[in-house]
Formats: C-alpha cells, structure tokens, sequence
C-alpha cells in the first residue's frame, strides 16, 4: 500500500473573532504534500500562512476543513494526542532558534526525546548522530551564546530530526542570518530533503523559496498559485 501524503488538507477555513469582528485568515484552502517534497509557502503578512503554518503543525485548529497528517485525522484528537502526534511527527524550526541558554547543543538537542520519554543513553546516542548529520558533533558541549548564529540554527535543526519526524517544518529559518549563511542553511535542508524528509518552508524570502522543487503562494486567505519551481536552486 502507498504511503498516505504527509499534508492532506481539504477544504480548510480559520475564523478569528475579534470583539464583534470575524476575521478570516484562510478561505476554503486544499493542499496536499506527498512525502518527501521541498516546499516552500509563500506570501506577505496578513496572507494567511502563518495561520497555515500553525494548522499543519497542529499548533491551532481549523474552524472548518479537514486536515490529516500522515493519514491521521487530527479534528478526532484530543490536546494530548495531539502534542504527542505532533512530538512524534513533526521537527519545528523557527526563525528565533528557541535554544535553552543554559544547554548544550547536545543537551538542547534532547529535549524532544525527553518528552518521548526516551531512554537517557538511546537519547544522548540519537543526539549525537543528529549532531554530526548538521556538522556539529564536536561542539555538543557548547552553549548557544558560544556558537555563531548559523551554528545554533544547525543545532535547532538537529533537534528538529532527532524525533525521526515524517516531516520538517521550519518557520523563516533563515530570517535572523547573513546571505553566506542562509546559503549554508538551505544546503543543509536539501540534503535532508534528498535523503528522503519531507521539508515545508514558510517564507516571504525569494531567495530561500528558489530552493523548493514546489511553490506556494497565498494571498488573502487563498492559495493563488501551487507550480513546480522551474528554476530551483540546487546547490
């Protein structure tokens, strides 16, 4: 049997009350990502995906719609199964490295295993291959204020896959870094994407999407435009 897509969105809708105001974040959006694509959403602020964003990393619900990830329905879970479906099946990457400032690489690295109640050993072993596959593995016992920025987002990423996720999502990861280091970063995510890992980047940055093999662009709530990027940049 075929893999399900790892996003499987039909018909979504987000509604925000504001005192006697609604406003509407997404209208009507369908999208689907098949395991092991490079995609990259796109759109000003105020467009709708960063309301998107938060929906496929069941960071918030849709107000209508449906929405499985890796062929689990998430409107049937509860908050619990829901933070341990999004532990097990998702690694987050944000703009703002979200490192723990009294943590080593290693350390903050294990964190998401701590909560999958990992054992101690299996922990620190599954960080360090995390570690070495970003390059890191000789700065384990750093913490973040010792690394460069391009550093610590590499080990906000191999946090991001220690979990083994179906899929990454990273949030303008490259949003607080120079143009050299963007580059080394998008590098590293399309070696994890040709490895196999699903990877989804929300940007407003040309220059970081022109290394999807996918782009999608929103506008109002709606996806305006879904094409294969022509022009990709492989480095």
């Amino acid at each position: 049997m075929d893999a399900p897509p790892v996003i499987d969105i039909e018909n979504l809708s987000k509604v925000y009350q504001t005192g006697d105001v609604e406003v509407h974040a997404l209208r009507g959006v369908s999208v689907t990502v098949q395991r092991g694509e490079l995609v990259a959403i796109m759109g000003q602020s105020g467009s709708g995906k960063s309301t998107l964003m938060n929906i496929i990393g069941t960071l918030d619900r849709p107000s209508a719609g449906r929405y499985r990830l890796d062929g689990v329905p998430i409107e049937e879970l509860d908050d619990v199964e829901l933070a341990r479906l999004r532990n097990e099946k998702i690694g987050f990457v944000f703009q703002s490295f979200n490192l723990l400032a009294r943590h080593s690489a290693i350390a903050n690295v294990e964190v998401p295993l701590v909560y999958a109640r990992v054992g101690k050993s299996e922990r620190e072993r599954r960080a360090i291959t995390a570690l070495e596959r970003v390059g890191l593995a000789e700065r384990k016992h750093h913490l973040p204020n010792q690394l460069s920025g391009g550093q610590q987002q590499r080990v906000a990423i191999a946090r991001a896959i220690v979990t083994r996720p179906v899929m990454l999502l990273a949030d303008e990861p490259t949003g607080a870094l120079d143009t050299e280091t963007t580059a080394q970063i998008m590098k590293l995510f399309c070696e994890l994407h040709q490895s196999g890992m699903t990877v989804v980047l929300v940007t407003h940055e040309p220059q970081v999407a022109a290394y999807a093999e996918r782009i999608i662009r929103f506008r109002d709530g709606r996806i305006v435009v879904d094409e294969k990027n022509p022009e990709r940049v492989v480095p």
